[in-house]
């Protein structure tokens, strides 16, 4: 195992669809021999272009849901008077006494209905949230995961990616961890990028493209990471860019190149493909967005 510093390169967005993704997938390729993370759980499509494998899957679990046993159950009602989510229910069935049920989608795991069942009818294990998982690509190793529906804790799953892409880098000697983060600046975004060695902000010229960058910006800035800044679609307004490239200058960021707005970005998906794969024009500024990373 090599002894080198491990470098972790995280690409985040203010929001969605500025093409954060697709740019992470070109740094794959380009990296050839790193380890990619896909920390964007909630709505992760990383795999769509990179194609994994799996060769490992680990159930998640985060929180607890309330569950009444309804053999148990006296029908009281004490659980949903004092369940502030609406999360409980009655259930009638012919010649049975009336009892209650949880929604699991409802239930926010506060455990109170537990604390206060007269009859202790009632159990409270580990949500299974979702899944996370290991498999192989043609880029390399890749750790990904994907929530359950109406699930919570991502900012949880988003710190297991990490921290499995990590010991998978250690333990093949990888040098480049390349993740791909999720939108905002939510705890999903904070558990990907603190500790991160450079983070890459994508955005794009516009009103709400500007104003996300910029808290964006600061949330980088309060956690001292050095930030970098790369423009994707910018000749759609020329303008913009230059003030969005002004103002994160003036932020402490560094900018490492624009990427032209380029059609054959959807084609490339389309095939499964990274822009960079392809002969698309806009590969050409992905490569010196890249080149002027270092990595």
């Amino acid at each position: 195992m090599s002894g080198a510093r491990i470098e972790e390169l995280v690409v985040i967005s203010g929001k969605g669809g500025t093409g954060k993704t697709s740019l992470t997938a070109s740094f794959a390729v380009l990296a050839a021999d790193a380890v990619i993370a896909d920390c964007d759980v909630d709505a992760a499509d990383l795999h769509l272009v990179l194609a994994p494998r799996v060769l490992e899957r680990h159930e998640f679990k985060g929180g607890h849901e309330a569950l009444i046993r309804k053999e148990d159950c006296t029908g009281c009602g004490l659980c949903r008077v004092y369940c502030r989510f609406d999360a409980i229910g009655m259930v009638r069935e012919p010649n049975r006494r009336p009892t209650f049920a949880v929604d699991p989608v409802s239930c926010e795991g506060c455990g109170v209905c537990v604390r206060f069942c007269p009859v202790k009818a009632m159990d409270f294990p580990e949500r299974v949230c979702g899944e996370w998982m290991v498999s192989d690509t043609r880029c390399g190793p890749m750790v990904h995961a994907r929530l359950g529906l109406a699930a919570e804790n991502s900012g949880k799953l988003v710190s297991i990616v990490r921290r499995e892409a990590r010991r998978i880098a250690e333990e093949k000697g990888k040098e480049v961890i390349i993740v791909d983060g999720p939108p905002g600046i939510g705890c999903p975004v904070i558990s990907s990028l603190t500790g991160a060695s450079q983070v890459v902000v994508v955005t794009e010229p516009s009103v709400s493209g500007e104003h996300d960058l910029e808290r964006v910006l600061a949330l980088t800035k309060h956690f001292s990471i050095p930030t970098a800044v790369c423009v994707n679609k910018w000749d759609i307004n020329q303008e913009m860019t230059e003030r969005i490239e002004k103002m994160s200058c003036g932020a402490g960021a560094r900018l490492v190149g624009r990427i032209r707005y380029d059609s054959a970005v959807t084609t490339a998906q389309l095939r499964e493909l990274a822009v960079v794969e392809t002969d698309a024009l806009s590969a050409e500024d992905i490569r010196s967005v890249w080149d002027n990373l270092g990595f």
